[in-house]
């Protein structure tokens, strides 16, 4: 399904001081708004993920599923930054009508938050039901509550964190290493560095994963090998099938943009800043989740007012959010009706 694009020909200037004369916002809708506007489901999708849900989400949104856009109508943008079709390093820089490649600014989440602020506005919405994120989606999320907080009714904040830690810009900046190790990073095309995010998206599925996942499906029973095991093999396709589907550029843009996610900067502590939350807030957590551990969304629930905690049971660590369908399905499921 192919997204819309929204362009908005009004200079929106990002917080690191640079402008971008316009921007192309990629989005999904699904379902029909009612008559009262009462029924939108908005998604932030993380970090390598587009504006349809239901491709990388196919256990929760669809048809006679929790999110059915029978029922609601469901919007997800893709965002800065991003090689999906909102304005990104492979979109064309007005000023020398090339791409932007590497110069592409250095974006922030609450860029990201700025766009989708923007295209609320333009889908005529005022109120906001129920806004899922989790990872990088729920870094969206927390911002964007935080800056509009009346928009929203009920949100669910799952495996994300006030300010990424020192940990998670460790992975990142590994995965950054990788892609400028190879020498095609710089260079003026879409497939520049493509062996090195394929080490990139390696790093990562350590990161997001554990050891448990990794026993549990890649172990081998033919105690005879030298060589070519099953875990080998499983991080090559991972990075294969990145490199198919996203950008070297993207993904370091977007990396730098987790590492600098901070509700605290420019602002008081995140006590004072997350006092203002006003709406229903369901945080998540996932058991084996080694990149944003439960500590970080335990801390989240202890400052959000009118905030519950609930713990995921799961052996496959950060991507969890993706797996246990079952369970965020019934945690969901009681959350709206309470």
């Amino acid at each position: 399904m192919q997204p819309q694009i929204l362009t908005y020909n009004q200079p929106i200037t990002l917080e690191s001081g640079t402008t971008l004369s316009k921007v192309d916002i990629a989005y999904n809708t699904f379902g029909e708004l009612n008559a009262d506007k009462s029924n939108v489901v908005w998604i932030c999708h993380a970090f390598s993920a587009n504006s349809n849900p239901t491709e990388w989400w196919p256990g929760m949104v669809g048809d006679g599923l929790f999110i059915d856009p029978k029922k609601y109508f469901i919007v997800c943008a893709n965002m800065l930054g991003s090689c999906y079709g909102t304005t990104g390093p492979l979109s064309i820089n007005p000023e020398t009508n090339k791409k932007y490649y590497k110069d592409f600014p250095v974006v922030t989440v609450r860029d990201m938050v700025q766009t989708l602020t923007i295209l609320r506005k333009y889908l005529g919405i005022e109120k906001i039901h129920f806004a899922a994120g989790f990872s990088m989606g729920g870094q969206q999320l927390l911002e964007w509550v935080i800056q509009e907080p009346t928009i929203f009714e009920n949100i669910l904040l799952g495996a994300t964190n006030i300010k990424h830690s020192p940990w998670g810009i460790a992975f990142n900046e590994s995965q950054r290493l990788a892609i400028q190790a190879d020498q095609t990073f710089g260079e003026a095309r879409d497939d520049a560095a493509i062996d090195g995010l394929k080490a990139a998206r390696s790093i990562g599925l350590i990161s997001y994963r554990n050891y448990k996942a990794y026993c549990k499906t890649q172990a081998d029973t033919d105690n005879s090998k030298l060589e070519n095991f099953k875990a080998t093999s499983y991080q090559q396709y991972q990075g294969e099938k990145l490199v198919k589907r996203f950008n070297a550029y993207s993904y370091f843009i977007l990396s730098k943009a987790m590492d600098n996610h901070n509700i605290e900067r420019g602002r008081t502590n995140a006590k004072e800043v997350l006092s203002t939350v006003k709406c229903n807030t369901l945080v998540l957590g996932i058991s084996s989740d080694y990149l944003y551990p439960l500590e970080e969304q335990q801390l989240l629930a202890k400052l959000i007012p009118h905030s519950l905690f609930v713990e995921i049971d799961s052996d496959y660590g950060h991507d969890g959010f993706l797996i246990e369908n079952e369970q965020i399905t019934k945690i969901l499921s009681t959350f709206l009706k309470e």
